[in-house]
C-alpha cells in the first residue's frame, strides 16, 4: 500500500509511533548482526553526520546506538579545540579518534566543521577553508585506501522545521540545554550555511567518499533511513552464534549474602 501523503501537498506523513519502533526494532536487530560481524572480521567503519544545528544528528546517533555495546559503536563529539590543539595540523585531532580492528566510530559533528560553522563564524581564514576543501577528498581517499569504510551524511532540515524546534527547545526545559548562542547565530545565518553546504558538497563529493543526504524534517523517517543506508551500504553477514546456556550455581559456601547488608547505606526509595 502507498504511504499515505499529507493533505495539500507532496509530503508524506509523520509516521506513527508504533510503526517507527516497529522498524526501529528491526533494523537494531540488524545492526547487531552487523556489530557480530565487524569484531569477527576486524573491519574498521566511520560514519560522520554533519547537518545544520537541530537537524536530528543527536536522536538519530542514539536510534543507531542504544542497542548495541559502545566498545563497538564508539560516539566521538569533540569539544572546541584547545590552543595546543589549536597548534596541531587541523586534521590530527580527529584521526586520533579514527577505528582499530572491530570498532564502529560515529562522528557528532566532523572535520567538516571547517567547511561549516568555523567559516560562517569567522573561525578560519579563506585561504584555510579553500586548503581545506581542496585537501579533504585526498585524505579521505588515503583513509579509503587503507580499509576504512567511511560513510558521510548529511541531515537537511528545513527553515519552518528548524525554527519550530529552536522554539520548542526555548519552552521545554529539558531541552534547553541544546540550545546554544551559536545555534541562535546559525538561525540567524541560515543563507549563509546554505551556501557553505553547496560549496562542501561541490568540493567533497567524492567518488570514493560520497556524501548522502537524508531530508530529516520528519525525524522518524530520517532516522531509519540512516539505519538503513548505512547496512546497505556495509556488506555484512549475520555471524553464527553458539547457543548459550546458563550454568548450574554452585551452593558451595552458601549463605545469607542479604543479612550481610544490614545496616549498610542504602539510598531512599521514593518511588
Amino acid at each position: 500500500m502507498a504511504p499515505k501523503r499529507a493533505a495539500g501537498n507532496n509530503i508524506k506523513a509523520k509516521m506513527k509511533r508504533k510503526a517507527y519502533e516497529k522498524e526501529l526494532h528491526q533494523l537494531q536487530v540488524e545492526l547487531c548482526h552487523l556489530q557480530d560481524w565487524v569484531k569477527e572480521k576486524g573491519a574498521r567503519i566511520i560514519i560522520l553526520f554533519e547537518g545544520r544545528d537541530a537537524a536530528g544528528k543527536g536522536g538519530t546517533i542514539k536510534a543507531l546506538t542504544e542497542r548495541v555495546s559502545p566498545r563497538t559503536f564508539r560516539v566521538v563529539a569533540l569539544p572546541a579545540p584547545s590552543d595546543r590543539q589549536k597548534s596541531q595540523m587541523f586534521m590530527q585531532r580527529y584521526i586520533q579518534q579514527f577505528p582499530a580492528a572491530g570498532e564502529i566510530i560515529i562522528f557528532d559533528r566532523s572535520w567538516y566543521n571547517r567547511a561549516g560553522v568555523e567559516y560562517v563564524m569567522g573561525f578560519c581564514s579563506e585561504e584555510e577553508h579553500r586548503r581545506f576543501l581542496e585537501l579533504a577528498p585526498q585524505i579521505e581517499k588515503y583513509v579509503v585506501d587503507a580499509g576504512i569504510k567511511l560513510i558521510k551524511i548529511w541531515l537537511e532540515v528545513g527553515k519552518d522545521e528548524q525554527e519550530r524546534r529552536f522554539s520548542a527547545r526555548i519552552a521545554d526545559p529539558l531541552r534547553q540545554w541544546k540550545l546554544s548562542p551559536m545555534d541562535l547565530e546559525s538561525y540567524r545565518r541560515w543563507y549563509d550555511y546554505s551556501r557553505a553546504r553547496d560549496l562542501m558538497l561541490e568540493k567533497t563529493d567524492s567518488k570514493h567518499a560520497p556524501w548522502y543526504i537524508v531530508r530529516s524534517d520528519d525525524k522518524g523517517r530520517a532516522r531509519l533511513n540512516c539505519i538503513a543506508h548505512i547496512l546497505r551500504s556495509i556488506p555484512y553477514k549475520k555471524v553464527p552464534r553458539a547457543k548459550v546456556k546458563l550454568p548450574k550455581r554452585s551452593d558451595k559456601g552458601e549463605y545469607d549474602d542479604q543479612a550481610s547488608l544490614k545496616g549498610r547505606n542504602f539510598i531512599l526509595e521514593k518511588h
